[in-house]
């Protein structure tokens, strides 16, 4: 499955948070789906552990997530802020739900999210536990 993993499945682990473990085991699974993280996400990532002075779990996460296990990178360009501000408009979001949905369309992705904003979208999100316990 192609799948665009949104900035809090990282978070939760990063930060130690209460859905940390299911975003861990949904990370193991590398090999058995194609990961993809938006540019956004990554900034977001690096100025949540920068302003918590946590740059050397930043740097291990880049090296461990997009280097070593391969997640790639994505990213929206100028031609495609009219998808952003659609996507806004039609589905309530906030720029960065909205850039995530509308890089997913782009690029044909699934969106993994703990972010219950995507459910009210056409594109709609799966969970980490959807992923791991299909059916």
């Amino acid at each position: 499955m192609r799948v665009l993993l949104d900035t809090n499945i990282f978070l939760e682990i990063l930060l130690e948070q209460e859905k940390a473990e299911n975003a861990k085991l949904l990370l193991i699974q590398v090999d058995e789906h194609e990961f993809y993280l938006s540019d956004y996400s990554l900034h977001s990532i690096g100025l949540a552990l920068f302003r918590r002075k946590k740059h050397e779990a930043f740097r291990q996460f880049v090296q461990e997530m997009l280097v070593d296990a391969g997640i790639g990178i994505l990213s929206l360009y100028a031609e495609d802020m009219n998808a952003v501000s659609d996507a806004s408009q039609k589905s309530n979001l906030d720029f960065d739900d909205a850039y995530q949905l509308a890089l997913a369309k782009k690029h044909d992705l699934k969106i993994v999210s703990f972010d219950s904003d995507f459910d009210k979208t056409e594109r709609g999100r799966l969970t980490p536990a959807q992923i791991l316990n299909p059916g």
